[in-house]
C-alpha cells in the first residue's frame, strides 16, 4: 500500500461503505476478504481513499468484520442495521463526521477496487455543488462528495444511499470527470474479470542493442 499525502482537506472525511452481506459473490469468503492481486478486495478502495488527502478515511462494516486488515488509521464503524441497506450505512457515516465536525464527506464503496486515488482526490476537492459525483466516460459514478447541508436530505432505510436525493433534486448535482474503471465486484465472474483488468507494471524496457 502506499503512503498518505499531508492532509490538505481537513474538514473532509473519505468515507468506504463496506458493511453488505455480498449475498452475490458466492465465493469461499466474504468477497471484501477475497484475494485481488493478493490482498484483500476492500483494501484497494481504501488505499486509494487514504490518497485523497482527507482528515480521515472512515471504513463502514457490518457483515464481516475488517480492522485485521487495513492499516492502522483508519478508522472502523460499524453499522448494526447492515441488512437494511446502505442507506443505513451511510448514515452511520454522516453521523460519525457530524460528531466529528466535519463539513462534507466523500463516499466510495468498498468493491470498488480500481476507482483511483486521483479520482478520489479530486471528487473531494470540488465545491461545485453541495453532492459532486464523479463521472467515468459520461457514467455517474462514485466516489460522491455530500457537503454537510445535504446530509438531513439523504434517505435513512433502503438500499439506494445518495441517489435517490440525486435523482429528485438534480440543480444540488454536479460532476467531475474522472479516470479510471468503476468496476463493482458483486460475483466470482466479476472478480476474475478485475484480475484480468487489473493495472500492471510496465515490463522492463529492453537493454539497448551492444
Amino acid at each position: 500500500m502506499t503512503g498518505t499525502p499531508p492532509v490538505a482537506l481537513p474538514s473532509v472525511t473519505a468515507v468506504v461503505l463496506a458493511a453488505g452481506t455480498g449475498s452475490r459473490f458466492g465465493g469461499p469468503r466474504h468477497k471484501l476478504l477475497q484475494p485481488l492481486a493478493g490482498r484483500p478486495l476492500v483494501t484497494w478502495a481504501v488505499d486509494a481513499a487514504r490518497q485523497a488527502g482527507c482528515a480521515e478515511v472512515l471504513v463502514v462494516e457490518g457483515a464481516v468484520p475488517l480492522a485485521d486488515v487495513l492499516l492502522p488509521g483508519v478508522v472502523v464503524v460499524a453499522n448494526p442495521d447492515f441488512a437494511s441497506g446502505q442507506a443505513s450505512s451511510l448514515r452511520v457515516a454522516l453521523d460519525w463526521c457530524a460528531a466529528a465536525g466535519r463539513d462534507a464527506a466523500v463516499v466510495g464503496l468498498g468493491d470498488q477496487p480500481f476507482v483511483p486515488a486521483a479520482a478520489w482526490r479530486a471528487v473531494a476537492a470540488s465545491t461545485a455543488a453541495p453532492i459532486v459525483a464523479a463521472s467515468y466516460g459520461g457514467r455517474r459514478r462514485n466516489p460522491v462528495r455530500l457537503d454537510r447541508s445535504v446530509w438531513s436530505l439523504l434517505p435513512t432505510t433502503g438500499d439506494e444511499g445518495a441517489r435517490l436525493l440525486m435523482a429528485a433534486r438534480p440543480e444540488l448535482v454536479a460532476e467531475v470527470a474522472c479516470e479510471g474503471e468503476p468496476l463493482d465486484v458483486d460475483t466470482l465472474d466479476d472478480l476474475a474479470a478485475a484480475e484480468a483488468a487489473r493495472p500492471r507494471p510496465a515490463p522492463p524496457s529492453a537493454a539497448p542493442p551492444r
